[in-house]
């Protein structure tokens, strides 16, 4: 580790927080109707969608709304996708994607998941990237938004038993927020060097006289949303790493940023829309905390390096003229420190961008994106998932509070009973089950096995990463695992929908629950919500549930193979 490592750490965390006010404050206005700049594009399609954007919805209404909506957009992703050689609009003659392969990849990418088991520039042609792939990077974010906005309206209204209307807040969302942003952010990206075009793919003749085929396309515009909307799907497979969505230091910063930013202002929104602006305050707190621990954690383990390269004589001592610590993996363009940083930003939110191969990383460093994603996505977390997982976790805490002072449990003035309690814990549980029940079935099955690339304990580390990964909806991978079977592809499909949708549904049940409630005055025994303490009990609650769910599993993955590694033996 390094002082300029520190460094750059430091600018970014700054950066990250003189950005979560002003845009916290603008996404307030997004959804309350006081933006009115495109008020007559909105005032068309609702018009032309049959929706009267004053009307309320229950919070059934609302989850039917929106299962339906997606449900719709992933069955003309996977037609497109069994149909994109019939298609215009693909110069390279791309065949159809497989059956198996177009189920996972209109699941993974309706769900805000981007799991990808193929090479994009190999498989998807520029129609299915642009009208598809792109446009569920936009409507997948604005969906998780949307179901953040009504949980927290379900929070601060007083005995309301409506959430909003989740098409005028998928509209607002797509309109007002996620398109200007990904328009700016898509011309930055593409004055810095990352290509946007509709071209044939380019032959070369590299500087030892080799041809290769360069794969062009339009990527900028999905590189900007892809971040933004903490998706990650990459156009080419090397995702971020590829010099032609990555090109600088510069884009590698606004890239991180881009990924962070709408988690952590909506930490703001929803402290400005309790109007308990110290309440939101200490969630992003809690977020950074557990954000930094994992940051500090896997940068000490890769800067230290890999002990069996030492042993070889990998010179792993940082110097002037050498990065030092475990570079496998890595592009030297990022080096130690922004790979670390990228890995811990993309799986501390659901995006699964990466720069860097997690695979490659020593196991501690690898461990802690895999923990991140089990913590379930609330160290920041995705557009929307991130603060309603997070405020699921709160309701958990406040509960346990309330226990110790033998009170009925209190949150911003609504009282947590029975079936508030019941749907927070069908949200972590279904989660957890997902991700535990599919990996040891992967782990004893001869088709599970097939699909691993190490024996031991990173085999089962990239089992338990892919099913994370997917379950979280995060989209990330331990690379060694060979997900394009029949086996995988289906398993991991189904599993994005889990990981998303049944959470959906009793996440928005709480939230009805607590829109039917009354207000109650703050009395001596209701437990602060913005206080130190909370903070701690908070990150204390979090990382005991993860603990207790994951920790067996990890000790039998990462765990033993750190010890493994020091001992001089790897698998």
């Amino acid at each position: 580790m390094t002082a300029n490592g520190w460094l750059q750490i430091g600018i970014f965390s700054i950066l990250v927080l003189l950005l979560t006010k002003p845009l916290g404050v603008y996404i307030v206005r997004v959804f309350d109707g006081s933006l009115t700049w495109l008020a007559t594009v909105e005032r068309i399609i609702y018009r032309m969608s049959g929706i009267d954007p004053r009307e309320e919805q229950h919070w059934t209404r609302y989850a039917v709304s929106m299962l339906v909506f997606s449900a719709a957009s992933m069955l003309l992703t996977y037609a497109v996708l069994r149909l994109q050689h019939l298609l215009p609009l693909n110069p390279q003659g791309m065949p159809a994607v497989s059956d198996r392969q177009a189920f996972e990849t209109a699941a993974s990418f309706t769900t805000n998941t981007n799991w990808q088991s193929y090479g994009g520039e190999t498989t998807m042609s520029y129609l299915s990237q642009m009208t598809q792939l792109t446009f569920h990077n936009f409507i997948s974010a604005a969906t998780g938004i949307a179901l953040a906005m009504a949980l927290v309206r379900g929070i601060v209204r007083r005995s309301a038993g409506t959430l909003g209307n989740f098409w005028v807040d998928l509209v607002r969302g797509t309109l007002y927020l996620l398109l200007p942003i990904s328009l700016v952010f898509a011309l930055v990206l593409t004055q810095q060097g990352v290509i946007q075009n509709v071209s044939h793919y380019v032959t070369a003749t590299t500087v030892e006289g080799v041809k290769q085929v360069l794969a062009m396309g339009p990527v900028a515009s999905q590189e900007a949303i892809k971040e933004l909307g903490t998706n990650g799907g990459g156009f080419f497979n090397a995702n971020s790493a590829h010099p032609f969505e990555n090109p600088t230091p510069l884009t590698n910063l606004l890239e991180m940023l881009a990924i962070f930013a709408i988690p952590s202002a909506l930490t703001y929104t929803y402290g400005r829309m309790a109007r308990n602006q110290r309440h939101g305050w200490a969630i992003w707190a809690a977020m950074y905390i557990l954000f930094f621990a994992g940051l500090t954690t896997a940068y000490r383990a890769e800067a230290r390096g890999n002990p069996i390269h030492a042993a070889e004589g990998v010179d792993v001592v940082a110097s002037s003229n050498n990065p030092g610590g475990n570079m496998e993996g890595k592009e030297v363009r990022f080096g130690i420190v922004n790979s670390a940083l990228f890995a811990t930003v993309t799986s501390a939110t659901s995006c699964g961008a990466v720069n860097s191969m997690h695979d490659s990383f020593t196991p501690v460093g690898g461990m802690v994106p895999l923990v991140n994603i089990q913590l379930g996505e609330v160290v920041f977390g995705g557009t929307g998932a991130g603060l309603y997982g997070m405020i699921v976790m709160v309701i958990l805490t406040v509960f346990i509070a309330g226990l110790m002072v033998g009170r009925t449990p209190e949150y911003l003035g609504k009282k947590i009973e029975a079936r508030e309690v019941q749907m927070a814990m069908l949200f972590v549980l279904v989660f957890a089950g997902a991700i535990l029940v599919l990996s040891a079935l992967a782990a004893v099955t001869p088709a599970g096995l097939q699909g691993r690339n190490n024996a031991g304990p990173h085999g089962l580390s990239e089992i338990l990463y892919a099913f994370s990964s997917t379950a979280g909806n995060n989209g990330s991978a331990f690379a060694g695992l060979t997900g394009s079977t029949y086996f995988y592809n289906t398993l991991l499909g189904f599993n994005t929908l889990i990981g998303r949708f049944a959470m959906h549904v009793p996440m928005l049940a709480l939230a009805g629950f607590l829109a039917e409630k009354r207000i109650v005055p703050e009395s001596a025994g209701t437990f602060p919500v913005t206080t130190p303490l909370f903070v701690a009990l908070l990150i204390s609650v979090i990382l005991i549930v993860g603990a207790l769910t994951f920790f067996p599993a990890l000790s039998l993955g990462p765990v033993v193979e750190h010890f493994l590694m020091h001992a001089g033996r790897v698998f």
